[in-house]
């Protein structure tokens, strides 16, 4: 389970953000890594807590729902889903990023547009008439994303500790408490990801203990690997403003080839991000029309393949709408955005679940309550640094649940409640 929660929030992100990062906050930027993962700690606890209570999968959308009712619950089951469709849009986005450096033609315009289809359509179609992924596979990608920034860190280090590592002037960086916050509100995607791997939490043995430890452990891990990937970037190429700083960084410590290595490393990470995303988030949609609080065609079947087409093709569309109109900056925003809407429902839920199951067989976090205010007040807090254009995307997609919710009550579809420990 712990490596679960380090392969879900590891993911294509860094690839990209190390530069953001350290524009924001300049040559402080390791330590926003380390207080991006202090950030999250009153949230993770809240999860684990509040997960080791149900034997059914489902996620935060199961949680809420449990602790609010049907309303709030459809509302972060909307999130939930506009939080992986931004996230697959910025991963898209990265990609032809990196893929820009190999062929430059397909950076903008209409070779953009046409190279965002043909990357976003093949996991389509694969997942519309049915694939298995392979654990083989899977195992690759893994080691394909991890393998060069090990490299990177080990090289890095070496270069800093024999005094190789070149001197950078320090007026090139500043900082504010907005860019600090605009910073902990980016890496809220870095470190994000783990909620998917407590979608299984009522299938894992002995969740109580397990959950906890695995997502304490999975968050040091994943902060020490970060920390020390920004601080080998800025000491290689200072704050430099690229779109691509884990290649520039291979290329100053490696050479041409490193930089190639990391650019194709980064495109088979950012493909299979797209790949799980095509895979995993429609049948999320599937699921919750299943449980009738989503529309009932994104529950329908394909009659031949036995996937949930309409669904597929929805998530496919809309992924490539985000990322062909906006950037992997704005895109990688709006999905923070959307997942502070679930983590805060997730630390509302610890509130009220101790008020609604006090004697409840589950893992009892010190100072729950506490933690979980405090994590709400961060998620309210970053929410603050949204745009006016992604604020409108989180309208609309309020929008939506309010008036999917107004559906299904006057339906009458009936509600069904999750079993708890």
């Amino acid at each position: 389970m712990t490596a679960l929660v380090i392969n879900c929030v590891i993911g294509s992100g860094i690839f990209g953000i190390p530069s953001e990062l350290a524009q924001l906050v300049g040559w402080a930027s390791p330590l926003a890594m380390v207080a991006g993962a202090a950030a999250q700690i009153p949230i993770i606890a809240s999860a684990a807590e509040v997960s080791s209570q149900f034997s059914e999968p489902g996620g935060a959308y199961l949680y809420v729902r449990t602790a609010f009712g049907r309303f709030a619950g459809i509302q972060v089951g909307w999130f939930s889903l506009m939080a992986p469709i931004a996230g697959v849009a910025a991963n898209a986005d990265l990609f032809i990023t990196y893929l820009s450096g190999v062929i430059p033609h397909v950076d903008s315009g209409v070779g953009r547009a046409v190279a965002l289809a043909l990357l976003i359509a093949l996991p389509t179609g694969a997942n519309y008439i049915g694939v298995r992924g392979g654990g083989g596979f899977s195992n690759f990608l893994v080691l394909a994303k991890l393998l060069p920034l090990v490299i990177l860190i080990t090289l890095g280090l070496t270069r800093a500790v024999l005094g190789e590592t070149p001197a950078h002037p320090l007026q090139e960086g500043t900082s504010s408490w907005s860019g600090w916050i605009s910073a902990l509100l980016l890496l809220t995607f870095t470190y994000g990801g783990y909620e998917d791997a407590m979608a299984p939490a009522g299938e894992v043995k002995d969740p109580r203990r397990t959950m906890g430890f695995a997502l304490g452990m999975g968050l040091l891990a994943c902060t020490l690997l970060y920390t020390l990937l920004q601080l080998v970037t800025v000491a290689t190429i200072g704050l430099s403003n690229s779109a691509r700083p884990l290649a520039e960084v291979a290329s100053v410590l490696i050479g041409v080839q490193g930089a190639t290595f990391v650019s194709v490393a980064a495109m088979l990470s950012t493909y299979g991000n797209v790949s799980a995303g095509v895979l995993t988030v429609p049948r999320l949609a599937y699921s919750l029309a299943a449980h009738g609080d989503f529309p009932t065609i994104l529950g329908k079947l394909h009659p031949r393949f036995n996937t949930p087409a309409i669904s597929i093709l929805g998530f496919s569309v809309l992924v490539w709408v985000l990322a062909e109109t906006g950037t992997f900056l704005w895109a990688l925003v709006l999905s923070a955005g959307s997942m502070m809407v679930v983590y805060a429902g997730t630390c509302g839920a610890l509130i009220r679940l101790r008020q609604l199951t006090p004697r409840a067989d589950a893992l009892r976090v010190p100072f729950g309550p506490a933690l979980a205010t405090i994590g709400i007040l961060i998620a309210c807090a970053l929410l603050t640094q949204l745009r006016r254009s992604e604020w409108l995307l989180m309208s609309v997609t309020f929008a939506v649940g309010a008036a999917n919710w107004w559906w299904v009550k006057g339906a009458g579809r009936t509600e069904s409640v999750a079993p708890q420990h």
